[in-house]
């Protein structure tokens, strides 16, 4: 029996496979999942991994126990998954554990229309009510339809951003052996794209490197590649290819930050005034370009639910974070790292500039990127810092604390389920943010000591 305990949490379901999640906790939640939506239909889909066909298939059996209809889209990313709850306007599961290594598997899960199911939302109902039903087999009563959406997803983000006229580009794509390998060749076919794929083969021992491109060493292959090839950029997915990352011509990284402000330009050109989220970790540079394009940016805390939830109460058109996740009001408010890359090779595929000189307008700053300290005792240091820059410039603490001043900002925060403090900092100068950076990180080494 899995531990249900350990692997609900605060936005999704995460485990190891079988001693955390094993098929028969699956078949609980999925019985769990439709007695606490009420939904009378839904859709699932997985990824490439080992586990997550039976998993799926004994959440289908749960799921039909308690009589509700099930679309089964089989393989998918998560962002098709997102597609396919709104388009069918149906509650939707998704079996991945995204970018985390072979051995674990899990749930993202979303009412009718991809909105996401959270702790607080029905997460914590769903994971009691399983708690109960582990175990209680019944027989299934409702169908089971298995329905291929890869073209309807591809016909659909190509409906919301039109790379048909574009000058022809050669672009590298680094799937990691998950799942943009099942995607991004339905979503460019027929396209002037150049594709040079890298690891496309859908393997879930991710066999060439982990598939999570927020580790730079994770995307070595990639900057060569694009490199060698004289590319005109380079694309990297994770295992369930929500997020991308993007390389320029040169083999250089592109913040998200950067892309997020760019996105923005382009959707406030569509949209005059409208709402841009930011997560509080995202360049100061992105709330400055979106009121410079006439529209209105929001700050919220780090998290898909926060920028979910705000982006729904705003009618933001869209949000993106600096963990390279990106979304979108005509994708239901959901997240996309494929509808991301696409609106990169429209602003690069309209103009005949190369991606270096395109985004250095939209990278303003210099900053660390998250870094990651083992810290015991998180109030403490948190309690130290504070006291040391008291004084020294506004101080918010909507998530963790943030400490802005002319010059520079850092913010530092908690993990949820680690014993990390993560940092960031940023700076108008080089000089300036690693003075910033090493003056945080010397006083949580002392912490630590």
């Amino acid at each position: 029996m899995g531990d249900l305990a350990k692997i609900f949490k605060a936005y999704d379901v995460r485990g190891v496979v079988p001693d955390e999640l094993d098929e028969p906790t699956a078949e609980a939640v999925g019985a769990a999942f439709v007695e606490v939506t009420g939904a009378l239909a839904a859709v699932v889909a997985h990824d490439m991994r080992e586990s997550s066909v039976p998993l799926a298939d004994a959440f289908v059996r749960g799921a039909r126990s308690r009589g509700a209809d099930v679309v089964h889209a089989g393989l998918g990313s998560t962002d098709l998954l997102y597609y396919a709850s709104g388009s069918l306007g149906l509650p939707g599961v998704m079996f991945t554990a995204s970018h985390n290594p072979a051995r674990y598997n899990g749930m993202k899960m979303c009412r009718a229309g991809a909105v996401p199911i959270g702790g607080d939302t029905g997460l914590t109902e769903i994971r009691d009510r399983a708690a109960e039903l582990v175990g209680v087999t019944a027989t299934p009563t409702g169908s089971l339809i298995e329905k291929d959406l890869l073209q309807g997803y591809a016909d659909h983000l190509r409906t919301l951003v039109d790379l048909y006229g574009i000058r022809p580009l050669k672009v590298v794509v680094d799937a990691g052996n998950g799942m943009g390998g099942h995607t991004v060749p339905a979503v460019f076919d027929g396209l002037p794209i150049e594709l040079t794929p890298l690891y496309f083969e859908l393997d879930g021992s991710f066999p060439n490197h982990e598939a999570n491109p927020l580790e730079p060493a994770n995307l070595r292959d990639l900057q060569k590649a694009v490199v060698e090839a004289g590319a005109d950029l380079g694309l990297a997915f994770d295992g369930d290819a929500d997020r991308c990352w993007v390389i320029d011509e040169r083999g250089e990284s592109v913040s998200p930050s950067a892309i997020t402000a760019l996105v923005a330009a382009r959707e406030l050109a569509k949209h005059p005034g409208s709402t841009i989220i930011h997560n509080l970790i995202t360049s100061r540079g992105v709330p400055e370009i979106v009121r410079e394009h006439g529209g209105d940016p929001v700050r919220t805390r780090v998290g898909h639910s926060f920028i979910k939830a705000e982006m729904a109460r705003t009618g933001a058109v869209f949000g993106g974070e600096h963990s390279a996740h990106y979304y979108f009001r005509d994708f239901w408010f959901a997240d996309s790292g494929m509808l991301a890359a696409m609106h990169v090779l429209a602003a690069l595929g309209e103009q005949e500039r190369p991606l270096s000189q395109v985004v250095a307008a939209y990278s303003r700053y210099h900053a660390t990127g998250e870094i990651n300290s083992t810290v015991p005792d998180q109030e403490e240091a948190l309690r130290r810092v504070r006291a040391a820059f008291a004084g020294r410039g506004e101080v918010d603490e909507l998530d963790g604390l943030t400490v802005s001043a002319p010059g520079w900002w850092f913010n530092l925060r908690a993990s949820n389920t680690e014993p990390l403090l993560r940092l960031n900092a940023e700076a108008a100068d080089q000089t300036t943010m690693t003075a910033v950076r090493d003056e945080v990180l010397d006083m949580l080494r002392e912490v630590t000591q």
